[in-house]
Order: structure tokens, then sequence, then C-alpha cells
């Protein structure tokens, strides 16, 4: 993304997400979604997979299968794929590309560390599209990350459109964080806070968010549909894994040991290493 000293450098904090998977039943449908919508454009196609992303940049990888079960609502998994834009007028010009495409729209808030609008795509994945406010606006009097959810002000967020159109997902657009449905926040913060080594920026009734560097959260895990649920099922459409990408100095060895010392299997390819979260979700770490 581009960078101001005002606003968050993700490419300096020591984990940030680089890319999502998701099992679809209608992958040409649901490719077509993200295209319209978002302005992702294909990468990489295959015969039962189709990467998303900008430039080079893959960002969401669809893996397609009409045989799949639909997913519940009430299980681990996605709760939603947090779009970054590089600016506020960006997510303004996103509105109204939105709204004048006839979107539906599922709620737009104001989260002190972000303004966000959020929706789903055909199958039911939960999708936001945010832009963060100026990291010295995130803290409390006591130095402390403050996120709230209070309603937007869309119209004085359309201002910033300035009359200029949404043109597609912007270069510097990223995954800014994935927000999970967990069974548990208690054993989401054993995997994500003591296995990945992630901060827990902030406690949340029913949510855990998980920062690096600094950051608000790369990482969310809430139990407000999913309580006491269990591994995902197989075979079942919806969230499938998630990239993480590290900064060069951080120590990936130590994250395996950890992880290999709780009895989680850990295994490397040319994707990376990959350890699943306690409900299925498989993370993949690169370089």
């Amino acid at each position: 993304m581009t960078h101001t000293a005002e606003y968050f450098d993700m490419t300096a904090a020591p984990m940030r997400i680089g890319s999502v998977r998701l099992k679809v039943r209608d992958l040409d449908g649901i490719s077509a979604f993200y295209q319209s919508v978002l302005g992702l454009a294909p990468i990489a196609t295959g015969t039962h997979h189709i990467t998303l992303g900008i430039g080079e940049t893959a960002l969401l990888e669809l893996v397609g299968d009409p045989a799949l079960a639909r997913n519940d609502g009430r299980q681990a998994g996605l709760f939603h794929t947090a779009f970054l834009l590089p600016t506020r007028a960006d997510l303004a010009r996103w509105l109204v590309h939105a709204t004048a495409s006839g979107v539906p729209l599922q709620g737009a808030s104001d989260h002190i560390v972000s303004e966000a609008i959020y929706l789903a795509d055909p199958e039911g994945n939960g999708i936001e599209v945010y832009a963060d406010r100026p990291v010295s606006r995130w803290h409390d009097a006591n130095g402390q990350i403050h996120m709230s959810t209070e309603l937007l002000d869309a119209q004085d967020l359309l201002k910033d459109a300035g009359g200029t159109k949404w043109s597609g997902f912007p270069q510097d657009g990223i995954i800014g964080h994935v927000h999970l449905q967990v069974g548990d926040t208690a054993d989401a913060d054993r995997f994500y806070r003591d296995i990945l080594g992630l901060d827990i920026a902030m406690h949340y009734p029913g949510a855990s968010f998980y920062g690096s560097g600094g950051y608000h959260h790369q990482i969310a895990g809430n139990v407000w549909n999913s309580r006491h649920a269990g591994q995902r099922p197989e075979g079942t459409s919806g969230l499938d894994g998630v990239e993480i990408i590290l900064h060069p100095a951080t120590d990936l060895t130590r994250i395996t040991t950890r992880a290999k010392s709780a009895g989680i299997a850990v295994t490397k390819n040319v994707q990376g290493t990959t350890l699943h979260d306690p409900w299925g979700t498989a993370i993949t770490l690169r370089s």
C-alpha cells in the first residue's frame, strides 16, 4: 500500500495477510461477483480453480466443486474477508460503485480505527471493504487500541469521492484482515497468540482481535454465531485457508517449534509452511 507516517505500514509488520482460499459451489459465478463488485482480476485459472488479485498479487483463490455442501452459518470458518483500500476516497468511490450496481449491503460501521462496509458474496461468504484511519486516532487515553461499532456517516464519506469514479481494485489494495468464526475464543487465543505469536490487540464481548506490529488486527475470531463449534465437516463450502506473509525478520522456526510442541502437525511445500487451527482452517506461512 501507499504509506505516509500517518498511516500504518503493513509491509513492516511481522505478519500480514497474503491471500484467502475459498471453496465454492459455483466457481464461475463467484469469480464474476468478485470481479464485478470488487474489481479483482484473474491471475491464474484452471479446471477447478481461479486465482483473483491485482497485477501479479494474488488475493483470493477460489476452488470450485458443485458437490460441496452449503456452509452452515453456525459452523466455524469465515466471518468475513476484509479488503483494505488505500484511502478514504477509494472507499467512497467503491461505495458509489456498489450502490449504483445494486449490490446488497449488510451494514456500514465506524470502528474508530477504520470505516467499513459489509456485504456477502452469493454463497454467503462475508466481505468487509474498509479504509483505515490515521494511527494517531486508534488509541485511548491509556495508549490501548480502542475499537467500537458505531453508525458510519455515509454521507460524509461520500463527499470524499469528489465526483471521481471507481476504476477497479486499487494497485495498493490488500486483504487487511480476516475475521473468523471460532468455537471458543480461549482456544483461538492459544493458537493465534500462543502458537503463531500474534498479539491480542483487544478483547471484545465474544471476540479476540489479533494484531502484528501494532496493527489493530490482521486476524480476529468470534463466537457470535459459532459458540462451541467443532471442526468444519469435510466437503463443505466456505473458508479453506489463509496465507500469512512473514516479514524477513520473523522467526518461522520458533513458530513451528511451538506448534510441534503443542502436537500440531506442520507441513512444508512450495507454497510455504502450513498448520491448521483448531477448526481445520489451513494457515500457510510464507516469507
